[in-house]
């Protein structure tokens, strides 16, 4: 035997899914509780109490009652059932004067000449007791004769109401519950209450609602100041994260959010500490990734719906068939059980002693599944009145400041629904958790705790230039402890996708270069008017030209702009940058990407450049046209892009000083005879190419200072490189080089000459007649020994001699009065070999600066 409890147990769930149970599944579990009571409870009773009791119905009783009294008196015949003794006997009694006839007087005759005295007597006790009639049934034939009839005249129904009741109610209580148990909805259940328990907890909700509210009327901010309880969050603020209307950089719609609001700040709930907002974070992230999660499917919806079905299916077949039973529970039953052999009747009239109770038991379980059914019927009504796959928070975005709540669908949508039937706070609360404004919000806050204006300031370093340089790398924005930091020369943001430079930043006057790494800043209008007046080097690292932000066209006083990222589409169609027309003032140019063709809007800065480089990662740039309009570029850098030939446009850029053709495909400079016309061109760059010879016509660049050749495929150097009399510095290294020709004495100016990985075996003499000589590279040849003559080269001040084939150093090296030992790569042993006076005149520390005119 089980208790109640023990069933009732099977339509508990854990009290964390309450949040998820509407009123009707509430009363729905109430009521299968009670009908599992009275089930249990006529169970209970059949088993204790439920007999049936029979009695033979006699046939000469039967006859007696068919037969008229002839002489017009009546006798009555009562039949009795005495059940205690399971006894049952006939009496017949004469309530009229006995009459004696001559046939009772001959059958008294009769009979007394046998037994006078004994008939006398038993005929006084029957007229005197009146005693019933005797079966001549014993108790074992009672016992069997109930039994049978129990089964045979008592209806069905009768016998397994209580089982049916109990089986009824246990599939009613397993389909209510079903989308809590079931495996796939189950853990998604699960899922979604913890995070919704944390997100109504978190007191990262309570604070952003709470400033919502501050941002309110007079009104609101008195009923925040003296409520205890949670008050009602009203906010004319449509976009929390967006900038105030001293910003218009960002355009938005609705409510425009008033700077010039007073704030009240409650210390209870403002002051977020450090552990809740990195509790606060990772509910941002649980949130983001169960919507994704459960936003894809239906599955939750369409059980629920499934099981609302079934419910409502079974409320009807239920209520058909039970309501036919009810008149057939009776207390009378006829039985005929057809054992007359066994006990000599064949007809028995029997009682029910529990009819009464099943009965009213039975009408009080249909008006209990008659409630069950219409409730299920209201929830049919309430699945399909209105589309429970879709959520809309748009009375939580009128009520507060995150305009920005997105609606969601699907299962997600289904279990707010759910929510709601049972706290709409709930879902109010959730909904700040599934902002961006509100995401962005608490970053900033956990943001500035952690960055300091202390811990910024010890990752301030000195570059290269000697400039005060912060990098701050993968944050989740920007610290205001940044605009502190007013002695900052270069600021570089790196990977920091919602990066806000606010109005502080005109605090930063010695700010000129800023560095967006993979950083699409927004700023406000007061930081952009500062940066447009005072920025003035600007390097954007992108991957989509859309990341690049607009307001970058627009800093008139821009000087040096660098792009690096993705310019071509895959379809080979250049994605174009904005117009640059604006930038007025921008003399440089660097554009590191993947271009076939140079982007048309360089020319709107044309008039004005000065310098253009282009680094592509391989692919060729085929169309060069738009270069014969930048006519004042001094340097033109053209890296990596697959050149086959110098561009005929070049020739046209009058102004051209520098020209940089690195590490491309060229093979042949035939054409460089076309750079006589470029009057003031003093460096050509064409290494790291195929370059197998150099035309004598290079000797009509006569104003040309710097030669770099290196990493091309040269084996001679002509006699008309060495007419180039300007010429300051050359470099042919990592070419196949063998001989110095002696025509290189004629470089009077020269004073870098780097012919370091070639085959050179032999210094000529009339190379230390170039007496202006710095710098010289001889590593990484065959060359077995120094002429003593180097000592004529008095400007030295590096000499690479490491890789060769020398035994000895000359000791007139002492006489390069400004070399010292760090400008001298040579191996150790060689050194040794100087004598001691020379070792310790170059281990002399002068202060010498080092130059090698790379």
């Amino acid at each position: 035997m089980f208790t109640l409890a023990e069933v009732a147990s099977l339509s508990d769930i854990q009290p964390t899914y309450r949040i998820l149970k509407p009123w009707w599944d509430v009363f729905m579990d109430y009521l299968a509780v009670v009908m599992l009571m009275v089930a249990i409870f006529a169970g209970t009773m059949q088993l204790t109490k439920d007999q049936v009791v029979c009695l033979p119905v006699l046939q000469s009783t039967v006859n007696s009652k068919a037969q008229p009294d002839t002489a017009g008196k009546a006798d009555f015949t009562t039949v009795e059932t005495t059940t205690g003794q399971e006894e049952a006997s006939v009496r017949t009694v004469s309530f009229a004067p006995v009459t004696v006839t001559p046939d009772i007087l001959q059958s008294r005759a009769t009979s007394s000449q046998y037994q006078p005295t004994e008939s006398d007597q038993e005929l006084k006790k029957e007229q005197k007791d009146s005693s019933g009639r005797k079966t001549n049934l014993d108790f074992q034939q009672y016992v069997f004769i109930n039994q049978m009839c129990y089964h045979l005249a008592l209806p069905w129904y009768s016998k397994y109401f209580p089982y049916l009741v109990l089986i009824h109610t246990i599939i009613l209580i397993v389909s209510s519950n079903f989308w809590f148990k079931y495996p796939k909805t189950c853990s998604k259940i699960e899922h979604f209450v913890s995070i919704l328990g944390k997100c109504f907890e978190s007191p990262w909700t309570t604070k952003a609602l709470s400033e919502t509210a501050c941002e309110d009327s007079e009104e609101n901010k008195q009923r925040l100041t003296g409520a205890q309880s949670l008050p009602k969050y009203v906010s004319t603020s449509s976009d929390e994260g967006s900038p105030s209307a001293s910003t218009p950089m960002i355009t938005k719609s609705g409510f425009k959010f008033s700077a010039d609001k007073p704030m009240i700040e409650i210390p209870s709930v403002t002051i977020l500490d450090k552990k809740d907002g990195e509790q606060a974070k990772a509910l941002f992230e649980k949130v983001r990734k169960f919507r994704a999660h459960v936003e894809d499917s239906d599955l939750i919806y369409k059980l629920y719906v499934g099981q609302t079905v079934i419910k409502t299916v079974k409320f009807i077949f239920i209520l058909c068939y039970t309501a036919n039973f009810v008149n057939t529970i009776s207390f009378e039953h006829i039985c005929n059980p057809k054992v007359e052999h066994l006990i000599g009747y064949t007809q028995f009239e029997c009682t029910h002693n529990m009819a009464y109770m099943l009965k009213k038991l039975l009408i009080s379980y249909i008006s209990l599944i008659c409630v069950y059914g219409f409730i299920c019927l209201y929830t049919l009504f309430w699945l399909f009145r209105i589309p429970l796959k879709e959520y809309s928070f748009e009375k939580v975005r009128e009520e507060s400041s995150f305009s920005d709540i997105p609606d969601v669908k699907n299962d997600f949508a289904f279990l707010l629904h759910m929510v709601d039937q049972y706290d709409q706070l709930y879902s109010k609360r959730f909904g700040v958790f599934l902002s961006e404004v509100s995401e962005n919000k608490l970053r900033g806050i956990s943001l500035n705790h952690e960055w300091t204006y202390e811990k910024l300031r010890q990752h301030v370093s000195r570059n290269a230039q000697d400039k005060q340089e912060l990098h701050l790398f993968m944050l989740s924005g920007v610290p205001d402890a940044v605009f502190d930091l007013t002695d900052l020369d270069v600021l570089k943001l790196e990977l920091i996708p919602e990066a806000k430079i606010t109005a502080k930043i005109s605090q930063m006057t010695n700010l000129q270069e800023l560095h967006l790494y993979h950083c699409p800043a927004k700023v406000e209008q007061t930081a952009f008017s500062f940066l447009r007046d005072h920025l003035r080097c600007l390097h954007v690292k992108f991957t989509d030209v859309a990341e690049i932000p607009a307001w970058v066209y627009l800093l008139k006083t821009l000087r040096e702009l660098y792009l690096i990222g993705n310019l071509n589409s895959e379809n080979n169609k250049m994605i174009g940058l904005e117009s640059l027309r604006e930038l007025r003032h921008l003399k440089i140019l660097h554009v590191k990407s993947n271009l076939t063709k140079i982007p048309p809007n360089i020319t709107d800065v044309a008039p004005h450049l000065t310098k253009l480089v282009i680094h592509n990662d391989g692919t060729k740039l085929v169309v060069l046209n738009s270069l014969k309009k930048m006519t004042n570029v001094a340097e033109l850098e053209l890296q990596n892009c697959e050149l086959e030939r110098i561009p005929h446009a070049i020739f046209s850029l009058s102004n051209l000083q520098e020209l940089d053709l690195k590490s491309n495909s060229i093979r042949t400079i035939e054409e460089i005879i076309s750079f006589q016309h470029l009057k003031r061109l003093t460096c050509l760059k064409l290494w790291h190419n195929k370059i197998v010879s150099i035309p004598s016509s290079i000797t009509h660049i006569k104003n040309l200072e710097s030669l770099y050749l290196s990493n091309n495929k040269l084996e001679t150097l002509p006699a008309a490189v060495f007419s180039l009399q300007k010429l300051r510095c050359l470099d042919v290294s990592y070419n196949s080089i063998a001989v110095i020709p002696v025509e290189i004495g004629l470089l009077q100016n020269l004073q870098h000459f780097h012919i370091t990985g070639n085959k050179v075996d032999v210094l000529p003499k009339q190379l230390f007649k170039c007496v202006k000589l710095r710098t010289l590279s001889l590593g990484q040849n065959c060359i077995t020994s120094i002429p003593d003559k180097v000592s004529q080269l008095l400007q030295l001040t590096y000499l690479e001699l490491k890789g060769n084939c020398l035994d000895r150093l000359p000791a007139t090296l002492g006489q390069c009065q400004l070399l010292r030992k760090s400008g001298l790569v040579v191996e150790d042993h060689l050194f040794d070999t100087l004598p001691s006076e020379v070792k310790e005149m170059l281990n002399q520390d002068t202060g010498i600066p080092f130059a090698n005119g790379i």
